[in-house]
C-alpha cells in the first residue's frame, strides 16, 4: 500500500475516532444542557425559549472545553489568547447553530406541534449534532487554526 493511501486511512480513523468523541462530549452536555432547561424553566419559572437560548448557551461552552480537551486535545492553542479566540469561533458557528436551530425547532415542535419541552429540546440537540461537528473540524479546530 502507498503511502498516500496509509495516509488517507490514517486520516479516516482519526475523524471516526474523533467523532466517536465529540458524540461523547455532546452526550454529556446534552445532560448540562436539558439540566439548566429545566432549572431556567421549573425553578426560575422563565418562558421556554428564553430558557432555550440560556440552556444552549450553558451546553456550548461546557462542550467548547471538553472539545478543546478532549476531542481536538492535539489541536490545543498554545495560549489563552489563542483558547479566547477559538472559544469566539464555536460560539460564533457552533453556538449559533445551536441556538437558532434550537429556537427554530423547540418553536415548531412545542409551540406548534405541542410536544413536552424536554422531548422537544433532545429531537432538536439531534439534528443539529452533525453540522456542528463538521464546523468544528473544519473550521474551529482545524489544523494550523487554534
Amino acid at each position: 500500500m502507498s503511502a498516500a493511501a496509509w495516509f488517507v486511512l490514517a486520516e479516516r480513523h482519526r475523524f471516526g475516532w474523533r467523532w466517536v468523541k465529540f458524540n461523547l462530549v455532546g452526550g454529556i452536555g446534552i445532560g448540562v444542557q436539558l439540566a439548566a432547561l429545566w432549572v431556567v424553566t421549573r425553578v426560575l419559572l422563565c418562558n421556554y425559549l428564553i430558557a432555550t437560548a440560556l440552556a444552549v448557551e450553558t451546553a456550548v461552552l461546557h462542550n467548547f472545553l471538553w472539545h478543546q480537551r478532549f476531542t481536538w486535545a492535539d489541536r490545543a492553542p498554545g495560549n489563552w489568547r489563542e483558547s479566547a479566540l477559538g472559544v469566539l469561533r464555536f460560539n460564533l458557528t457552533n453556538g449559533l447553530v445551536s441556538i437558532l436551530g434550537n429556537l427554530i425547532l423547540m418553536r415548531a415542535l412545542v409551540g406548534g406541534l405541542h410536544l413536552r419541552i424536554l422531548m422537544a429540546n433532545a429531537l432538536s440537540i439531534a439534528c443539529c449534532s452533525a453540522a456542528n461537528f463538521l464546523l468544528s473540524e473544519m473550521y474551529v479546530f482545524r489544523v494550523g487554526r487554534v
